[in-house]
C-alpha cells in the first residue's frame, strides 16, 4: 500500500468537502492534513526574495509531502478559484528550489516527481457548466500547481451541483469517497525525486 497524503483545504469543518476528505482518508488508511488546523501566515510576503521562514506546521507539511506516494487535495470551487486558506498553503509550502526549480534553459522542473495525485472539487455549479466557463479551479490546482510540481498524473473527481443533492445522494458520495481512497492507496509506487537544493533563509 502506498503512502497517501490527504489535504483538506476547506476552512469549515462541517463542510461537505471536509466530510469527503475525512472519508477518503479513512478509506486510504491515511490521516488528513487539515489546513484550517495549521498555524501559519497565509501571505507570501517576499515572493521568495528572500525565502520566508516556514512555521513548524508548514515544515511538517513539507515532510509529509516528501513521504507521500500519492497526494489528494480536496477543495471547494470559490469564485473560480480556491479558498484563501488553500492558496496560501500552496504559496507558502511549495517553495521554489524545493517543490520546483528552473533549469538552465529556463524551463521549469517539478521536484515532487514520482508522486501521483487526485484533485477532488466540490461546487454548487452543475457538472456541464464548468467546462463551458473554463474550469479555472481545475486548471489552477491540477495543471498549474500539482502537475507543475511533478505530481502526476493527477486524476480529477468532481462533486457538482451540491445544493441540488439529497441527503441520501450526499451519503452515497461519502461512501464512494472512502472506496476511492482505498483504491488509490492500493496503487503501488515509491517516489523518485531529483536532488533538491533548499533555498537559503537569509535576510535581505
Amino acid at each position: 500500500m502506498g503512502h497517501v497524503l490527504v489535504i483538506d483545504g476547506h476552512p469549515d469543518p462541517a463542510s461537505l468537502t471536509a466530510r469527503l476528505a475525512t472519508a477518503y482518508a479513512a478509506g486510504a488508511g491515511a490521516s488528513a492534513l487539515v489546513l484550517r488546523d495549521l498555524d501559519f501566515d497565509l501571505t507570501l510576503r517576499t515572493g521568495y526574495r528572500p525565502p520566508q521562514d516556514l512555521e513548524p506546521d508548514l515544515a511538517r507539511a513539507q515532510e509529509l509531502l516528501e513521504w507521500a506516494d500519492h497526494v489528494a487535495v480536496f477543495t471547494p470551487l470559490w469564485w473560480g478559484s480556491v479558498p484563501a486558506l488553500l492558496k496560501g498553503f500552496f504559496d507558502r509550502t511549495l517553495e521554489r528550489g524545493w517543490a520546483f526549480r528552473y533549469k538552465d534553459n529556463g524551463m521549469p522542473e517539478g521536484l515532487l516527481a514520482g508522486r501521483t495525485g487526485r484533485l477532488a472539487v466540490t461546487s454548487d455549479s452543475p457538472r456541464w457548466y464548468l467546462p463551458l466557463v473554463g474550469d479555472s479551479t481545475v486548471k489552477q490546482v491540477r495543471g498549474r500547481t500539482m502537475e507543475f510540481c511533478g505530481i502526476k498524473p493527477t486524476r480529477l473527481t468532481r462533486y457538482a451541483d451540491v445544493r441540488g443533492r439529497t441527503a441520501e445522494q450526499i451519503e452515497t458520495w461519502i461512501r464512494e469517497a472512502a472506496d476511492l481512497g482505498a483504491a488509490d492507496a492500493a496503487r503501488p509506487g515509491r517516489p523518485t525525486r531529483p536532488d533538491v537544493v533548499r533555498p537559503e533563509r537569509t535576510a535581505a
